[in-house]
C-alpha cells in the first residue's frame, strides 16, 4: 500500500468544520473534491435529508448525520457509505455543470498542482481529474498538514483556471469526501474504481487526467 490502512485504536481526528473531516498521520486518504457546479444544492439538501432519515429509521436520531456516523456499528456505516456513496458518484459522473476540467490544458494545471510536493509535503498515490471532480489516494504525516494542503490545492488551482478560462467566482465547491481506507482490499478497491472512472463515464481519451502509482 502508499500507506498504512486507517487503525481505529490509534490516534486520529474527525472534525465536523475542516476538510477533509477524518485524519490520521500516515493512513492512506481516498478524497474526492468536485467543482462548484457540479452539484446543485437542492440535490446536496435532498441527500441530507435522506441520510438523516436513514440514520432515524435505524434507531440512531437527533444529531446530525456526519456525528451520527460516528456511534453506528461498522457494518451498518459500510451500508450507509455504499449508498449514499453511489448515489453521489453516479451524479458526478453524469458529468453536470460546464465541465471545464474536460479541457486537458485546464485539468494538467489540477494533475501539476497535486504532483508538486509529492515526496516532500505527502505521497501522491493514484488520482484522476475527470471533467467535473477528482478523485485521489494520498498520505500525510502529519495532520494539519494534510488539511492546509488541500485548502492550498483548491486555493491555488482555482486561482490558475479562472485565470486561464478568463472566469470570476467560485471554482470548487469547499467540502469534499474524504475517507480513511480501511485496509489493503478496500486501497485496491479504490485503484480500480479510480482508473475504472472514465470508462464509467463514457469519457474518451484526453478528456480526462489518469495517474497510476507505480506499483
Amino acid at each position: 500500500m502508499l500507506g498504512e490502512a486507517f487503525d481505529p485504536k490509534a490516534e486520529y481526528t474527525i472534525e465536523e468544520t475542516c476538510r477533509p473531516h477524518w485524519a490520521q498521520s500516515g493512513a492512506v486518504v481516498f478524497v474526492t473534491f468536485r467543482t462548484a457546479d457540479s452539484i446543485p444544492d437542492s440535490v446536496i439538501q435532498r441527500w441530507d435529508q435522506e441520510k438523516q432519515n436513514w440514520l432515524t429509521k435505524r434507531g440512531f436520531p437527533g444529531a446530525k448525520w456526519p456525528l451520527l456516523l460516528q456511534k453506528i456499528p461498522e457494518t451498518m456505516r459500510m451500508e450507509f457509505n455504499a449508498e449514499f456513496n453511489r448515489c453521489r458518484e453516479d451524479y458526478l459522473d453524469s458529468c453536470h455543470g460546464k465541465c471545464h476540467l474536460k479541457n486537458v490544458e485546464i485539468s494538467s494545471i489540477v494533475a501539476d498542482s497535486l504532483m508538486h510536493f509529492d515526496g516532500t509535503r505527502y505521497r501522491m498515490g493514484d488520482f484522476i481529474v475527470m471533467p467535473n471532480h477528482v478523485h485521489l489516494l494520498c498520505v500525510f504525516n502529519n495532520e494539519d498538514r494534510m488539511r492546509k494542503q488541500f485548502d492550498s490545492w483548491q486555493h491555488f488551482t482555482a486561482t490558475q483556471i479562472n485565470k486561464r478560462i478568463n472566469r470570476q467566482g467560485k471554482f470548487w465547491q469547499g467540502d469534499p469526501f474524504d475517507h480513511l481506507v480501511r485496509s489493503p482490499k478496500q486501497y485496491d478497491y479504490l485503484r480500480d474504481y479510480i482508473a475504472d472512472n472514465p470508462k464509467k463515464a463514457n469519457l474518451k481519451s484526453g478528456e480526462y487526467h489518469y495517474r497510476r502509482f507505480p506499483d
